[in-house]
């Protein structure tokens, strides 16, 4: 067993090792699939407290798994046997409304430093689901409900703070250590444990937003996303088309029935949102609709801290979804033997498609519509048979096209990780990993190895 009294003594953080009270919580990740014994774990209070740890990882020789918001699909913030680095503790934001920037650590989730900017009126756009830690998603990339108007989560990243592999902290940005700079934006934790990320703010006020949901036709699927890509950019759209759920907002007759459960986002004048959202309540009679004009920070309401799905997915671009593929899409979540089977649909383009693909490590500006396809269920013995669904799914959309998104990728071996790297992208990111991690102590990732 690893001897923890002195890395207790030498750091401010929590030391928590197996037999612990409170260590079977604080190994949950969000994805209930994953049940896996660490053999360590340590809640760091600081950025001395993460160069302990690594050099921890280092000594020992145990796997390192750097820890955010335990959102990874992959499960990469905790492993069997590895010393977790839980960055939870470390919730420090500083906004700055003149200048409208934020200083975030890395522990903070979207909902809260959402609801902080969102009292000086401003915003940075994250993911859609307000418990996601800001860390994993900025650096993956960040697609979420101001894509299309401010762009991708790292578009808005000014500057960083990480430790590196030998424990040094560095101040990154464009003109200190740019390369490191251009990799942590869309590379993933490859290069070291960011502990604070600075951000661009922008005056995001009132929105028009929320949930609509209409029953899923091949018509409706493929008007939607017809009606998303035709809307003005200030409009964010992401489209769930599966059996609706339970909920208290919808008709128990409709419990079951193949829904587009919507959310969406005009981050504009109320006036024009109203307008620009007709077309999409005129679809089909909704069975629910709770869009309307509101703050942004409500878009990310209080969840079930207990909710832990049990879930596996798989992620791709799309260049269309016409009536045929909607056909295919409905056809195809009916023979999930899951509880629930899942295709979600983003409409992409705007602002994030006018930043030049060579500009950050996330290569994939041009692309139209990410798709994710998804099982839910209960056992996690059941994983290898929804596991085959989602793959032969996944294989049937495909339109020829097998590049990925970092930030949705599951465990899915080396090819996958090219497939969100592409070209010279994989090859920049490589040379970065061999100078910054030639070891690759950072490998519970979506790993580039260093070059050579």
């Amino acid at each position: 067993m690893l001897s923890i009294s002195p890395l207790a003594d030498e750091i401010t953080g929590q030391v928590i090792a197996p037999g612990d009270p409170g260590y079977d919580d604080a190994r949950r990740v969000f994805n209930g699939v994953f049940d896996r014994r660490p053999a360590l774990i340590v809640r760091v209070a600081d950025a001395a407290d993460v160069a302990r740890v690594i050099a921890l990882a280092r000594e020992t020789e145990l796997p390192l798994a750097v820890r955010s918001g335990g959102h990874s699909p992959a499960g990469h913030g905790v492993a069997d046997g590895a010393i977790v680095l839980d960055l939870s503790p470390m919730r420090a934001l500083a906004i700055d409304p003149e200048r409208r920037t934020a200083w975030a650590e890395t522990g903070l989730n979207a909902r809260d430093y959402t609801a902080a900017a969102g009292a000086h009126g401003l915003a940075t756009g994250f993911g859609d689901m307000g418990s996601v830690g800001i860390g994993g998603i900025t650096l993956s990339g960040g697609v979420g409900l101001l894509v299309r108007k401010h762009g991708l989560t790292i578009d808005d990243l000014l500057a960083a703070e990480i430790v590196t592999a030998d424990g040094e902290l560095l101040r990154v940005d464009e003109e200190n250590h740019p390369e490191l700079f251009w990799a942590l934006r869309g590379g993933g934790g490859n290069f070291g444990v960011a502990t604070r990320l600075k951000f661009r703010l922008h005056e995001v006020g009132t929105i028009v937003g929320g949930m609509l949901c209409l029953p899923a036709t091949p018509d409706v699927v493929a008007s939607f996303i017809a009606a998303a890509e035709a809307a003005p950019e200030e409009l964010s759209a992401i489209a769930n088309v599966m059996p609706a759920p339970p909920l208290p907002f919808l008709a128990p007759e409709h419990h079951g029935r193949l829904v587009v459960m919507a959310t969406l986002a005009y981050a504009g004048d109320v006036e024009a949102g109203e307008r620009t959202l007709a077309p999409f309540r005129a679809l089909a009679t909704p069975l629910a609709d709770m869009v309307r004009p509101m703050p942004y920070a409500e878009m990310f309401p209080p969840e079930d801290e207990s909710y832990r799905p049990v879930g596996v997915g798989r992620t791709s671009f799309l260049e269309r979804v016409d009536h045929d593929v909607a056909e295919l899409i409905l056809e195809r979540i009916q023979s999930s033997s899951a509880p629930t089977g899942v295709v979600q649909l983003r409409v992409l383009g705007g602002a994030m498609a006018r930043v030049p693909a060579e500009a950050t490590a996330f290569a994939h500006r041009g692309r139209r519509i990410l798709a994710n396809v998804a099982a839910l269920f209960q056992d996690p013995q059941e994983l290898p048979r929804h596991e085959a669904w989602v793959a032969e799914v996944a294989t049937e959309l495909s339109q020829g096209d097998t590049a990925a998104y970092a930030g949705f990728l599951a465990d899915e071996g080396e090819e996958r990780v090219r497939a969100a790297y592409p070209g010279s992208t994989w090859e920049r990111l490589a040379a970065v990993k061999a100078a910054y991690d030639p070891g690759n102590v950072f490998r519970l990732n979506q790993n580039v190895p260093p070059a050579g």
